[in-house]
């Protein structure tokens, strides 16, 4: 567990290169630093390209590492646009005041409670917690009624997550801004004595798929879409949905904004504009990524339940706190 905990704290399955390797800003190009999915983000960038003659190029990297990132460099930032997979990354670089207010009229491209009051951001696209379980391993009858049930004595060695990763620390943020830092704490503690480890979200679905484990944590995106392939990671498996408010309904929003460094703001807005819009909303879904639309009027891919139907736990994304969460793990001894 130590060794692998010891990996990147934004480890993921979907991560990029580094944030920290060698990058030279190509001149008159739009950088957009990234930590979605490449294939999502590099089609976003080819379709506002063509759509607007605009060039872009994309930096890759970790949602934590490259939030953090963007803070250092600061207003010497060579960065125009950040997009990441989890807000907490966002709300990093806007409590640094180092965003600049989202056009009113890109914020109404998206659902509603998908921007903040702030301003100072908005949704791009959703994700949701879900626990994978190995259908020949353990009945639906016989899973947790809810995330938290997980701490108990009887779940010892039975569930597995992936605790390094930045999916995973979104996930507990959500249930520490709905249940509060005792029992986060507890909760916690108990995934440090009774979780397998794995290095991400795909692992922890093959573990499970493999019978290592009867069920696992990850996000809802990595099932379907390799039940859209070969199965070859989830062909024994099955998704359960706690809905019902609870801490394992938690809905991840993946944020835009547009950095106070950047040396190209209106560009910078016309792409999260055409990234939020009914067009940019649909090469979300036509990639294959198997993420939620948040933009208005844009259907998910048919395959997924609705984002109304997931009943997620009543928690305001825009104040998930990453940095309370990295102690209270570290406390845990998980990191």
């Amino acid at each position: 567990m130590a060794a692998l905990l010891t990996l990147p704290l934004a480890l993921s399955a979907c991560a990029g290169s580094d944030a920290e390797d060698e990058f030279d800003a190509q001149p008159g190009a739009l950088q957009v630093y990234s930590s979605q999915h490449r294939n999502v983000t590099e089609a976003w960038a080819e379709a506002f390209t063509a759509a607007t003659g605009i060039e872009t190029q994309v930096r890759e990297g970790q949602d934590s590492s490259m939030g953090h990132m963007i803070v250092e460099e600061g207003e010497e930032s060579p960065a125009d646009v950040f997009l990441t997979e989890n807000s907490p990354a966002m709300t990093v670089v806007e409590r640094a005041g180092l965003l600049s207010p989202v056009d009113e009229e890109t914020r109404a491209q998206v659902g509603e409670g998908m921007a903040p009051s702030s301003g100072l951001w908005t949704a791009i696209a959703a994700r949701s917690t879900v626990l994978v379980y190995n259908t020949d391993e353990i009945s639906e009858d016989e899973l947790p009624s809810s995330l938290m049930d997980l701490a108990g004595p009887e779940w010892a060695g039975r569930w597995g997550a992936a605790p390094g990763g930045a999916d995973f620390q979104a996930i507990v943020a959500g249930m520490l801004a709905d249940r509060g830092e005792d029992e986060t704490s507890a909760w916690l503690e108990a995934l440090a004595d009774n979780a397998e480890v794995y290095q991400n979200n795909i692992a922890t679905m093959q573990a499970v798929n493999a019978g290592e484990v009867p069920v696992g944590i990850m996000y809802h995106y990595y099932w379907y879409r390799d039940q859209a392939g070969d199965k070859e990671g989830s062909a024994n498996t099955s998704l359960h949905y706690f809905g019902n408010q609870d801490p394992g309904a938690f809905v991840s929003l993946s944020a835009g904004g547009v950095l106070t460094s950047s040396d190209m703001p209106d560009e910078a807005q016309q792409f999260l504009a055409y990234v939020t819009s009914p067009e940019g909303q649909q090469v979300l879904v036509d990639s294959g990524s198997m993420e939620y639309a948040v933009g208005t009027g844009v259907e998910s891919d048919p395959a997924l339940p609705t984002l109304e139907s997931l009943e997620a736990p009543p928690v305001d994304p825009f104040t998930l706190n990453s940095d309370e969460v990295l102690s209270l793990m570290t406390d845990a001894g998980i990191l």
